[in-house]
């Protein structure tokens, strides 16, 4: 990556960077902070580079969220009248020294607004809503060609405010307008722990601000149909990824875990915007680690392979599936075994899924499948009645994790929600959550026979539920120990 000739790291302002005036004046309130590397700029380049500029529009049509979007807002202002609502899509988060992460904005603010711009703020008052943003940077600042984070010579033009506003169909104003905003003492709730300068604006208020985040997730518990869609092409590209990943199996044998990360990563970016989520590719034994995302290891055949992973589309929603196959294309007897059970499971958990049934239904449907199974192995230290009691739950050394939750544009989506509406409520037609039920036997333990450690066996779909049960938006990977090893054996050739 090449250096800048005078580094500029933002003060913690609304602006993110330098004002709209001459940073190489003494006065400039947010000039560049040099360091010690770095060259001088000299005033006559510097004046060079703020003339001569052409102009260009970006291409950004009306988002399709749009109509979504504002029905949105208005249930939210509905749910607050006479607040002020503050959400925002936070900023650069820094991942070494002087380089950021990507930048991937807050899941609520995108809910409400369709925008993945940084340093963006939602306010809505009065039934009113605006976007305050940081636009593009004037081509008279040295922001223009000297500021990394949001100058246009580094990393892209940014849109104008005019753009932002005709693609995502709302008010919007710039950001630096913010503070004034919500200097005065109107009644304000903050979506918290997402901008940190918003946060210093508006004195907390710990119970209506967790409210606040608490509506929030609840209102994306319910998926309308332009979510159910965004998850469904998710899935797809999530479908790909797996399928590019088998068809590479020599390069897999190869260089092993990471390959596959690599691999599916490719697939998710070219068609969508990232990852959901850090990979799982589990080889052997790792796959006993619910979230190994070291993928270091080998892949070595005989043993089974765990992939939990899951494209995240351009609208920033995300599948969440895994698939543990066999690394030679067939199922030993003992692999194809200890699968079905946990197949047989997953089954008993999607058949349970309906409007109205507990959210924790197709957990106990798919825990009960598991602990009989494992009575029948002779692992239980008590009857399997007693283990599957609540006060007991022995069972869960070898399955450890619950069967579900949301998803949505947070992988663990909704997680701020109620109990009563979510884990310890009733489904209702239009959510989606994953039906994920496993078996861990872990390589050093000793109270299960030998040709068991080191096994661990995931299967997950994605469902959304339906008026009469659910819809697996993940259903074209295979889950059958048959079609998984037909599969395999046509993609790899």
């Amino acid at each position: 990556m090449p250096e800048t000739l005078a580094s500029e790291r933002c003060p913690p302002t609304y602006s993110g960077g330098v004002s709209d005036q001459d940073t190489n004046t003494p006065e400039a309130a947010h000039g560049p902070k040099v360091e010690s590397h770095d060259q001088p700029v000299p005033e006559k380049y510097a004046a060079f580079m703020r003339t001569g500029w052409g102009d260009r529009d970006l291409d950004l049509p009306p988002h399709p969220v749009v109509p979504y979007a504002a029905a949105r807002r208005a249930r939210l202002a509905e749910l607050f009248p006479g607040e002020r609502l503050v959400v925002p899509s936070g900023g650069f988060k820094v991942r070494a020294n002087d380089t950021d992460y990507r930048f991937r904005s807050d899941s609520a603010h995108t809910h409400l607004t369709g925008n993945q711009t940084s340093d963006a703020v939602l306010v809505i008052e009065g039934g009113e809503s605006t976007l305050y943003a940081r636009p593009r940077s004037s081509r008279e600042t040295d922001e223009f060609f000297r500021d990394r984070q949001y100058g246009e010579l580094w990393v892209g033009r940014r849109p104008s405010l005019g753009e932002i506003s005709a693609s995502l169909g709302i008010t919007t104003r710039h950001i630096d307008e913010l503070p004034a905003v919500l200097g005065d003492n109107a009644k304000t709730r903050v979506l918290r722990g997402v901008d940190a300068r918003v946060d210093r604006e508006v004195a907390r208020d710990e119970a209506r601000d967790t409210d606040f985040a608490r509506v929030l997730s609840e209102l994306r518990l319910v998926k309308d149909e332009w979510e159910l869609a965004e998850l469904q092409n998710a899935c797809d590209i999530t479908t790909l990824g797996f399928e590019d990943s088998i068809a590479e199996w020599d390069r897999v044998l190869e260089f092993g875990e990471r390959w596959i990360e690599g691999t599916f990563f490719r697939r998710a970016r070219a068609l969508g915007n990232d990852i959901g989520y850090d990979s799982i590719v589990g080889g052997g034994r790792h796959a006993t680690t619910l979230h190994w995302i070291d993928n270091s290891g080998p892949i070595v055949p005989g043993e089974l392979m765990l992939l939990d992973m899951g494209a995240e589309a351009s609208s920033l929603y995300t599948a969440d599936v895994t698939r543990t196959l066999p690394i030679n294309g067939s199922f030993s007897g003992l692999q194809r075994e200890l699968y079905s059970v946990v197949l047989e499971a997953q089954q008993a958990g999607i058949d349970a899924v309906k409007p109205g049934v507990h959210f924790r239904a197709p957990h106990h449907a798919a825990m009960n499948v598991l602990a009989h199974a494992l009575g029948d192995l002779g692992l239980l230290p008590c009857s399997v009645e007693e283990a599957l009691d609540e006060d007991n739950k022995v069972y869960t050394r070898w399955t450890l994790h619950s069967t579900s939750h949301m998803l949505g544009l947070d992988v663990h989506d909704c997680g701020a929600a109620s109990p009563e509406s979510s884990v310890d409520g009733p489904l209702a037609e239009g959510m989606v959550l994953t039906v994920e039920p496993g078996l861990y036997f872990q390589p050093d333990d000793l109270l299960v026979p030998e040709e068991l450690r080191g096994i661990g066996i995931r299967i997950e779909d994605d469902v959304v539920v339906t008026a009469n049960g659910c819809r697996n938006l993940s259903e074209a990977l295979p889950r059958d120990p048959d079609a998984i090893e037909e599969w395999m054996g046509r993609l790899r050739g």
